[in-house]
């Protein structure tokens, strides 16, 4: 049978035989976290603690200040020793909770487990969820309370769980699925519960036999989830791709998935859910690959969050001796690191160490006007031609042209024969847009 899958795209070396054999491992707690209140798409959170304030691990110290926020929690017990900027792995200095370790790792006070989840209302679930600081944990880390509070003219009736992890280098969410296929089949179910949608579908891509196995193997008894294998394709796990390759639905430019009554989530926070609603557990920790031909042992690893990198990169046999590069995330979408001394967030899937056989070292050349990059975009958009834009200053065009819906995945500049970094001229452009209209917005009022 045919694989489906979506129109255009790219196929980058995939590189996931370095760890996607390796199991699971918990990394030892660490003896002090750096805990950024500011780690999801909205509001940043209010510190609730101060210097000298004595923390136990689950307990709230970074409060939501709006709806699109979401709560942070102590990953470890011992005492905060500040709350100042510190660097963060997104390259910039932000807010954050500095807790020194105790060494006993004491919880707060956790409420009893449930296990009769089905007796739970809407609203009970998702208060659990919002509590437990759940973002989208594929890395663009949108609060999950929000994703499942839909507008009622707008109802949805299939939920998709995103099972791609498409982006090269990355097993995480693999291991998940084989490892934790339990809670990742919960935690669909928790949330099918919360959309009211009879139908779920698990999209995995066939490079993860073993992860289809035991997904197929696990969702066998409910006749109302499917699990679709999908051709290996990048940047096949972005919302908007997945949905076209499973349901053959399009996102309509500058729309969104419940436009077209679908709500995504990724393994990871499907899991986190489970934790969440099941156990009572907030989110403090989350599994990270650490890979790549720049570190000695590749591991898929579960650590807190707030751990230094430089934590995981010693627990994986530290760095060899001819690493040029790290990157939080993958290769494709990714950000450079110039510090191991930066903390794990909800949005670290992974620490890529790159050696310089690896690292591309292309001289950019001008632009040949070959259309490479069209017929790469999967968003069907012009990137040339916005990347030009955006370097001319010409906003409104850029805009008219819609560059606020490129989703930045990267395939126009992988493809690109003359190695023009589009999207990073892109991404700037789409910030002077977002200036421009919230601008306009404010002359207009």
């Amino acid at each position: 049978m045919r694989l489906k899958t979506f129109k255009k795209g790219v196929h980058p070396e995939e590189y996931k035989h370095l760890s996607e054999k390796k199991s699971l491992e918990r990394l030892p707690i660490p003896g002090e976290v750096f805990i950024p209140v500011h780690q999801h798409i909205g509001a940043p959170c209010r510190p609730l603690v101060e210097k000298g304030q004595e923390v136990k691990t689950g307990e709230i110290i970074g409060q939501s200040t709006g709806f699109v926020s979401s709560p942070v929690h102590a990953s470890i017990s011992g005492k905060v020793k500040a709350v100042k900027n510190f660097p963060n792995p997104l390259g910039v200095n932000s807010l954050m909770i500095h807790i020194v370790g105790n060494g006993e790792d004491e919880w707060g006070d956790l409420p009893d487990e449930t296990q009769d989840w089905e007796n739970l209302n809407n609203e009970e679930i998702i208060g659990r969820i919002q509590k437990a600081g759940i973002v989208g944990l594929g890395g663009a880390a949108f609060p999950t309370h929000v994703k499942l509070t839909s507008p009622k003219e707008k109802p949805i009736d299939t939920f998709i769980l995103n099972g791609c992890e498409c982006e090269p280098y990355l097993t995480a969410d693999h291991r998940m699925m084989v490892e934790q296929t339990g809670d990742v089949v919960l935690g669909t179910r928790i949330l099918m519960k919360v959309l009211n949608v009879k139908r779920a579908v698990i999209g995995i891509e066939n490079n993860k036999p073993d992860a289809i196995e035991a997904m197929e193997k696990a969702t066998k008894v409910f006749d109302n989830i499917e699990v679709i294998p999908l051709k290996v394709k990048y940047p096949q796990g972005a919302e908007k791709m997945l949905i076209k390759a499973t349901i053959d639905r399009d996102v309509p430019a500058g729309g969104l998935p419940l436009d077209v009554g679908v709500v995504v989530n990724n393994v990871g926070t499907a899991v986190a859910v489970a934790d969440a609603v099941i156990r009572r557990k907030p989110l403090i920790e989350r599994v990270v690959t650490v890979t790549g031909d720049g570190i000695k042992e590749p591991k898929n690893v579960i650590a807190r969050i707030g751990t230094p990198f430089q934590n995981l990169v010693d627990f994986c046999g530290g760095l060899t001796d001819d690493t040029v590069k790290i990157i939080m995330g993958g290769p494709m979408m990714g950000v450079a690191q110039h510090s191991l001394n930066v903390p794990v967030i909800k949005a670290t899937s992974g620490i890529l160490c790159l050696t310089g056989r690896t690292v591309l070292k292309n001289k950019e050349y001008p632009c040949i006007q070959c259309g490479t990059c069209i017929g790469a975009c999967p968003m069907n958009l012009l990137p040339t031609s916005l990347a030009r834009y955006a370097q001319a200053g010409n906003w409104q065009t850029a805009k008219d042209l819609g560059i606020m819906n490129c989703i930045e995945c990267g395939s126009c500049a992988f493809v690109c024969p003359s190695k023009i970094p589009l999207v990073h001229q892109i991404r700037i452009g789409k910030q002077k847009v977002n200036e421009m209209i919230k601008r306009e917005k404010t002359e207009a009022v």
